[in-house]
């Protein structure tokens, strides 16, 4: 049996990025395609639906920093939610804040142009957790060797 093409994979967070992610900027609504004739004729921008789940889309761009390659340390994660996602964390940098996000899926599809194409994933969550101070299995560690020492 075959996987069909757009199937979402539940991942654990800390399997994905086990450094966790950096937010940058802030979370906007992910709006179709608005042509010049309708921005010039005052219509207003449709904010997407998830053909799957019914919910509208929002976006936000963050930073993996256990991505060796700088081109793809920054990418999209899609959020599938009736309502805008507040973040949980506070700014550790004026508009960066570490993140943990909640009801993850990857879906695999290729990137790249011409022969320089490789594997990629759209990132689809629907919230946020809390996270523990630096995020991801990295920031959990330091707690665990001090409960060892003592």
């Amino acid at each position: 049996m075959a996987i069909s093409r757009g199937h979402r994979f539940p991942i654990e967070f800390d399997d994905a990025f086990p450094q966790g992610l950096v937010m940058v900027g802030e979370i906007s609504p992910d709006n179709e395609y608005q042509s010049r004739e309708d921005r010039a004729a005052g219509r207003p921008a449709r904010q997407r639906v998830d053909e799957m789940t019914g919910k509208r889309q929002w976006k936000a761009t963050v930073t993996d920093p256990s991505e060796p390659n700088a081109k793809r340390a920054s990418f999209e994660v899609t959020f599938l939610a009736d309502v805008q996602p507040v973040p949980t964390t506070s700014e550790v940098l004026p508009g960066m804040r570490p993140v943990e996000l909640e009801g993850l899926t990857a879906e695999p599809r290729v990137a790249g142009n011409g022969e320089f194409k490789y594997q990629s994933f759209v990132f689809r969550a629907t919230g946020f957790k809390a996270v523990n101070s630096g995020g991801g299995r990295a920031g959990k560690a330091p707690a665990e060797q001090s409960a060892k020492a003592a």
